[in-house]
C-alpha cells in the first residue's frame, strides 16, 4: 500500500475541496476501497473520510410518495428499515443478496454505488488491465473470462458490475444527488456507470472532486412493490458476485401488465435495463409467453466475450423465472438467504 493522506473534513463544502485536490479518493466504510489499496489496484495520494458529514445518514419517505436515501446509510439499516422494505421490497432483496452481512453493517450507499466494476485481472499487477492503467489492454479478452461480460463490452474490457443494490435502483428510476466543485446536480443512476469503449479507465460520469450525497427513488418506483423480486445465480450461496442477476417489477391489473421494469446483473460493466422488455411486457397478459418474450428480448443484443457463450442462456432463464415470481406476488417476508438455491425451502426468514 502507498503512502497517502487522511483527511476528515467537517463539512460537505470542507469535503468537496479536499476530494477536489488530483489523487484524491472519497473514503466511507473502505470495504471495497480499501481492498483495491491493500493489493495496489487503487493508490489515492489523500483519502478524505465522509463517514462524519451531518445529515447523509437519513432514510426519508417522502410525502409524495418517493423516497430519499442519504449516501451515508448503512446497507444493513436500508434492509432492514420496514416502511422502505414494504415499498421497495426487490431493493431490499438485491442488498440481502450482496457481500456477508458483516460487510453490509459497515457498507454505505454510496460506497455500494461506487465500487469499482472488476475481474481477477484488475487485481492482478503482473497482468495488463485497461480499467488499472489507462491503456495497457485487456489480458483477460484471451484469458479466463467465463464469467465476463455478454452486454456492452469491448475488446479494451470485459468486466461486469458487481452490485447487487445497483441493478433493483436502476430498475426503478433512481437519481442520485451529486455536489462538487461545480456546484449540485441530479442524474439518473443508470447514467453514472460507463460502458468500457476504448477507455475503460473512465469509469463513472462524475467528475475530479464530485461526491455522491443522497439517491432518490420516485413515486412511480413503488407502483411494482406488489410484483417484485430480486434474483441471483452464482458460483457459491454466500459472498460471491452475481454470474447474472434480475430485478423485476410488475404492476399488475386485472390480469394485464400495466406496468414492467427489468434490469439485469453480472452481464455488462454497469447495471443493464431491458427497456425492449419493458415495452412488450407493458399491456401484454401476466403469463408464460409475454415473459418468455421478455426474456428474449432482454437478451437479443448478448454475445460472448470469451469462454461464456452459457451466460445468455443462463441470464434469459434468469429473467423469467424473475418475472414469474414477481407476477405471484411480492413475499411477506424476504427470505434468509435470498435469491439462493435455498431461499424456498422453508428457511428462517429476516424480519
Amino acid at each position: 500500500m502507498n503512502l497517502f493522506e487522511y483527511i476528515r473534513p467537517a463539512s460537505l463544502d470542507e469535503a468537496v475541496a479536499a476530494g477536489s485536490e488530483p489523487g484524491a479518493a472519497y473514503l466511507a466504510a473502505g470495504t471495497n476501497l480499501l481492498d483495491l489499496m491493500k493489493t495496489g489496484a487503487a493508490r489515492p495520494a489523500r483519502l478524505v473520510d465522509v463517514t462524519r458529514l451531518p445529515g447523509l445518514d437519513r432514510i426519508e419517505l417522502l410525502a409524495d410518495g418517493g423516497a430519499r436515501i442519504g449516501a451515508m446509510v448503512r446497507n444493513a439499516e436500508l434492509a432492514r428499515d420496514r416502511g422502505f422494505a414494504r415499498s421497495y421490497p426487490a431493493v431490499a432483496e438485491a442488498l440481502l443478496s450482496g457481500a456477508s452481512p458483516q460487510i453490509r453493517n459497515a457498507a454505505t450507499l454510496g460506497g455500494n454505488l461506487m465500487q469499482r466494476t472488476r475481474c481477477a485481472y484488475f487485481f492482478d499487477p503482473a497482468s495488463n488491465c485497461g480499467r488499472r492503467d489507462p491503456g495497457a489492454g485487456c489480458d483477460a479478452r484471451a484469458g479466463l473470462n467465463h464469467a465476463h461480460a455478454i452486454l456492452g463490452w469491448s475488446d479494451a474490457c470485459l468486466a461486469t458490475h458487481p452490485s447487487d443494490l445497483c441493478v433493483a435502483l436502476v430498475a426503478l428510476d433512481a437519481s442520485l444527488e451529486i455536489v462538487g466543485p461545480a456546484g449540485r446536480r441530479v442524474i439518473p443512476l443508470e447514467e453514472l456507470h460507463r460502458l468500457p469503449g476504448d477507455a475503460p479507465s473512465r469509469e463513472t460520469a462524475l467528475e475530479a472532486g464530485e461526491l455522491i450525497v443522497a439517491l432518490r427513488l420516485p413515486p412511480e418506483a413503488a407502483a411494482v412493490r406488489a410484483h417484485s423480486r430480486y434474483l441471483k445465480l452464482r458460483e457459491r450461496t454466500s459472498f460471491a458476485f452475481a454470474l447474472v442477476s434480475a430485478a423485476a417489477g410488475l404492476e399488475i391489473a386485472d390480469g394485464r401488465i400495466r406496468r414492467a421494469r427489468l434490469a439485469l446483473g453480472g452481464v455488462a460493466a454497469k447495471p443493464w435495463r431491458a427497456r425492449a422488455a419493458e415495452e412488450a411486457l407493458e399491456g401484454a397478459l401476466a403469463g408464460p409467453l409475454a415473459f418468455a418474450e421478455a426474456a428474449a428480448l432482454a437478451l437479443a443484443d448478448a454475445r460472448p466475450s470469451g469462454d461464456n457463450a452459457y451466460k445468455i442462456e443462463l441470464a434469459r432463464r434468469l429473467v423469467l423465472r424473475a418475472l414469474e415470481r414477481a407476477a405471484a406476488g411480492t413475499p411477506e417476508r424476504i427470505p434468509a438467504l435470498p435469491a439462493s438455491v435455498l431461499a424456498d425451502t422453508g428457511a428462517t426468514a429476516h424480519a
